[in-house]
């Protein structure tokens, strides 16, 4: 199906009014931190300061995917079945020494919770619309509170589907109902970033999830703009350029950056509106430059304050890794003047646990995350670290791997 065009607003216009709603409602920012006035975020305040810090440092975290999660081919799909199964998981991960689960919670534009703005997804029934009769993102903050552990709600903003993924959309899906909110590339479907709407409903989605669930934090993945975009948001780029009536449009790469930018202070001010003990975070890409590509501005939400409260680059190479090793992305990481409101976590790859990936450096090895963790524990900027993901505690070909890794992370824990 081919898309109808959607109709923009200026960004700059968007973010000037969201700058002067801003400074209505928060109080001055750090005088370290005072940005520039061109800064989408430029007024937000020290919301996340008040977050205590037990919540922000010492982060021992593990991703759970919505495939680890999935009951789609499952014989019992009931809500005791579900809840066996996360107990399963919850309980493996607090005596592996994790003390926080990133759980993904809406990966197609749908919901694995009670949702007045996304369908169920498909994950958890087989079918994306399909209700339930049970709440399961209720059912895992319960499950971790119990245990003492903290849970992050996984967001994929703009993703709608992937690689033909789920097969088919409800009815109620946004999307579906209104797909001037959408763009549709080669790869998949997702929420035109520069389209007010769609923003709002991301920004909307997020507030849903921080007021109704005792979830610690929310965090993006690194999945912003496609990299098979080409010019398909040429028309909504035309749109902005017009509204510019003084001085020269931003190129199309900046405006790209802009439209996720401002995302980004939007989600990252209801969050702390919403509950002000939450924190939002993103994990980007592990080489910095290849965040270029999809239009993530990872250097400014480290350095400014206003657009996370932390950042979790996924630096997913072995430290012989002859295209970049992991001590040469972690330094670059490292090096950037991170503000003071902003925590550095770093993404491990537990996925590539005895496997040939980066040029077979991870073979015939069974210490390269415990190496890892030992690098990370001897930068003074990083404050923590996530696993990708949960399956690979059990996968056969990284048991090795696993028990020096889970030994390492138990000397902290």
């Amino acid at each position: 199906m081919k898309l109808k065009k959607s109709k923009p607003l200026s960004i700059l216009v968007a973010a000037l009014m969201l700058a002067a709603m801003l400074i209505i409602s928060v109080a001055t920012a750090r005088p370290k931190q005072k940005p520039a006035a061109a800064d989408t975020a430029a007024t937000v305040s020290q919301a996340s300061d008040s977050t205590p810090d037990e919540t922000r440092d010492d982060m021992r975290g593990i991703w759970v995917t919505y495939m680890e999660l999935s009951m789609e081919y499952e014989s019992d799909q009931s809500e005791a079945a579900f809840r066996r199964k996360f107990e399963a998981i919850a309980e493996d991960c607090k005596v592996s020494g994790f003390n926080t689960l990133i759980v993904q919670v809406r990966p197609f534009c749908d919901a694995l919770y009670q949702s007045k703005l996304f369908p169920a997804s498909h994950v958890l029934s087989g079918e994306q619309g399909k209700s339930l009769g049970y709440d399961p993102l209720r059912i895992m903050c319960a499950i971790c509170q119990k245990r003492g552990l903290r849970l992050h709600a996984w967001v994929n903003p703009y993703r709608v589907t992937v690689n033909q993924t789920p097969a088919q959309l409800s009815d109620n899906n946004p999307y579906v109902k209104d797909p001037s909110l959408g763009i549709e590339t080669e790869s998949g479907i997702i929420l035109d970033p520069s389209n007010e709407r769609a923003r709002q409903l991301i920004v909307d989605g997020v507030r849903e999830i921080a007021e109704n669930y005792a979830v610690d934090g929310i965090q993006f993945d690194d999945y912003f703009y496609p990299t098979d975009i080409e010019n398909l948001d040429h028309a909504q780029y035309q749109a902005y350029a017009a509204t510019v009536k003084e001085g020269e449009p931003m190129d199309l790469a900046q405006w790209r950056r802009e439209n996720v930018n401002l995302l980004l202070a939007q989600v990252y001010l209801a969050v702390h509106r919403a509950k002000e003990n939450v924190v939002f975070g993103v994990s980007p890409q592990g080489n910095l430059q290849n965040n270029e590509v999809l239009y993530a501005d990872v250097v400014r939400w480290c350095e400014k304050q206003g657009y996370v409260d932390y950042i979790c680059p996924q630096i997913y190479f072995s430290p012989d890794n002859p295209a970049m090793g992991f001590e040469t992305a972690l330094d670059e990481w490292q090096a950037l003047d991170i503000a003071d409101s902003v925590r550095l976590y770093v993404g491990l790859a537990g996925y590539k646990a005895g496997s040939d990936e980066d040029a077979g450096t991870w073979l015939g090895k069974d210490d390269v995350l415990a190496t890892e963790l030992n690098i990370l524990r001897k930068k003074n900027k990083v404050k923590g670290f996530l696993l990708y993901g949960y399956a690979s505690l059990h996968a056969e070909q990284a048991q090795a791997e696993m028990q020096h890794f889970l030994a390492a992370v138990g000397q902290s824990g």
